[in-house]
């Protein structure tokens, strides 16, 4: 018996040459199959992408109301304890030299609407002339405009 080092190589036959060159491109994709998939991807990108938008401002404006509701229950429990509504929305986190029975403070800090921008008071409202207007001035920052919304009714 031979030691291994002894032993000579066996090499693979060899094939022919088409059959290694047919064996070599089915191993990648070709440039048409790549741009196919590239298209189907991009097709399915447009026409998802506008929807999730939507979407995400529906949320936004969702998150909005819900910051209203929450500053307007304690806009209510501050003139239920003070018998008036405060002069600013920082009366509710920090106590005003008027109010003697104040039992805050009524929120943990003035939350800012979901595009970054400050909530906006007004005591006596313009929609609400018997009480206060609480709004937020929406996407464009700018108050009086369409894209805003508060605690009254548009109807």
């Amino acid at each position: 018996m031979l030691p291994m080092s002894q032993i000579p190589a066996q090499r693979p036959p060899s094939l022919p040459s088409t059959a290694r060159r047919d064996r070599r491109t089915r191993r990648a994709f070709t440039l048409v199959e790549m741009l196919l998939v590239i298209t189907i991807i991009g097709i399915l990108a447009a026409l998802v992408v506008p929807k999730m938008m939507g979407r995400s401002e529906q949320a936004r404006q969702a998150a909005a109301r819900a910051d209203i509701a929450a500053i307007k229950t304690s806009l209510d429990a501050y003139e239920v304890d003070n018998g008036f509504f405060p002069k600013g929305l920082a009366d509710l986190v920090q106590q005003p030299r008027d109010a003697r029975n104040w039992h805050g403070p009524y929120l943990d800090k003035l939350p800012q609407d979901p595009w970054g921008f400050d909530y906006v008071y007004a005591m006596p409202g313009r929609h609400n002339a018997n009480g206060y207007d609480l709004s937020s001035v929406g996407p464009d920052g700018k108050s009086g405009t369409e894209d805003d919304f508060g605690n009254w009714s548009t109807k």
